[in-house]
C-alpha cells in the first residue's frame, strides 16, 4: 500500500513480474498526467507536471520499478533505459495528492533473428521434411509483434538456389519445404533487412532403388555382389548401410546382413544343390537368383 498526504491508502496489486496495478482514490485523479498512448522501446520522452513544489515519481514496468523526487511545474524526463522492455507501464506522481496514467511500450525495429532449422539430417526428395522457423527481436530482445517479411534463402550443395518470403505472425515466420533431390550440405539463411542467420542441414540418400545383384559360383560356394547401391535420384547410399542376402536350399533358410563398402555389398554362401537367393536393403527388395535349377 501507498499512503497519501490525506492519510488514505492507494491500493496496489502485484501483477506479472514487478508490475503493479494501483487503484487511486477518486479525489486523487483530478490532475491528469499527459502521457503518450504508446512509445517505442528505448525511446526517451518527457511528461509535463502541473503544480508547484516537490513530489515523488514512480514508474512501474514489467521488469523494474523506478522511484525518484521531481519538481512540479516542470518536465518529467523518462529516460530511454527505463523503457527498454516491452509491455504495460504505469506512472504515478504523488505530491499533495496522487495521480497516475498508463502507457504501452512496444518493441523497436527488428535487430535480431533467432532461427531454428529441423531436422539436422534428412533423406533427399522427402516431401515436407524440413521446418524453418525464425523469431524476430528488437535490439533489446523484445519480440517484434508488428508483421515483418522474412526471406528464407535455400542454397543446396548442387543445383540452383531459391528463396521464399514469409510474413511474421505474432513475431514468428515459419516455413516447411521438401528436401532437394541431391545429397549433401544444404544451407538455409533467414534474412530480414540487414539481419541474417544461417543454418545447415545434411541431406542423405533415400531408400535404395532398383537394387540388383549378381552371383558367381565356384564349387559349392557362391559369391554374391550388388551393383552400386543408389536411391531413385542416383545418390549413392552411404557405406555402412546394411544389405541382407537370403538363401533357401536343401539345408533350409539362412540370412546374412552385410554393410555396403565402397558403394557395393558382397557376401559368400555355401550351397547344397539347387538354391534360391534374394537381396534386400531396408524395405526395398532386389532381384532373385536361382542356382542349380528348381528346389
Amino acid at each position: 500500500m501507498m499512503r497519501t498526504s490525506r492519510g488514505d491508502f492507494t491500493l496496489c496489486k502485484r501483477l506479472t513480474g514487478l508490475a503493479l496495478l494501483c487503484v487511486l482514490p477518486s479525489w486523487a485523479r483530478a490532475a491528469e498526467l499527459q502521457v503518450p498512448a504508446s512509445v517505442e522501446a528505448g525511446q526517451a520522452f518527457s511528461i509535463p507536471l502541473e503544480g508547484s513544489g516537490q513530489a515523488t515519481f514512480y514508474l512501474l514496468g514489467p521488469d523494474h520499478v523506478v522511484k525518484r523526487s521531481v519538481s512540479l511545474g516542470s518536465e518529467l524526463p523518462i529516460q530511454s533505459g527505463d523503457v527498454r522492455t516491452a509491455g504495460r507501464y504505469q506512472v504515478i506522481v504523488c505530491g499533495s495528492s496522487c495521480t497516475s496514467a498508463g502507457f504501452e511500450v512496444k518493441a523497436a525495429q527488428p535487430a535480431h533473428l533467432s532461427f531454428f532449422l529441423h531436422p539436422s539430417r534428412v533423406p533427399v526428395s522427402t516431401p515436407g521434411s524440413i521446418d524453418a522457423t525464425a523469431f524476430v527481436f528488437d535490439r533489446y530482445f523484445n519480440l517484434v509483434l508488428t508483421p515483418a517479411a522474412v526471406d528464407f534463402q535455400i542454397t543446396p550443395a548442387s543445383g540452383a538456389g531459391f528463396s521464399r518470403q514469409v510474413s511474421t505472425r505474432h513475431g514468428a515466420a515459419w516455413m516447411r519445404m521438401d528436401s532437394t533431390p541431391h545429397e549433401g550440405r544444404v544451407q538455409v539463411t533467414a534474412v530480414l533487412g540487414n539481419v541474417e542467420e544461417a543454418r545447415v542441414i545434411q541431406q542423405v540418400a533415400a531408400e535404395a532403388c532398383a537394387l540388383r545383384m549378381k552371383a558367381v559360383t565356384s564349387g559349392d560356394m557362391v559369391t554374391l555382389e550388388t551393383e552400386p547401391v543408389r536411391d531413385c535420384s542416383g545418390n549413392a547410399l552411404p557405406d555402412g548401410t546394411v544389405v541382407s542376402f537370403t538363401k533357401i536350399d536343401k539345408a533350409g533358410k539362412s540370412t546374412v546382413d552385410t554393410p555396403i563398402k565402397k558403394g557395393i555389398a558382397r557376401v559368400q554362401f555355401s550351397v547344397r544343390g539347387p538354391a534360391q537367393i534374394s537381396v534386400a536393403c531396408g524395405v526395398v527388395l532386389g532381384n532373385e537368383v536361382a542356382l542349380g535349377g528348381k528346389l
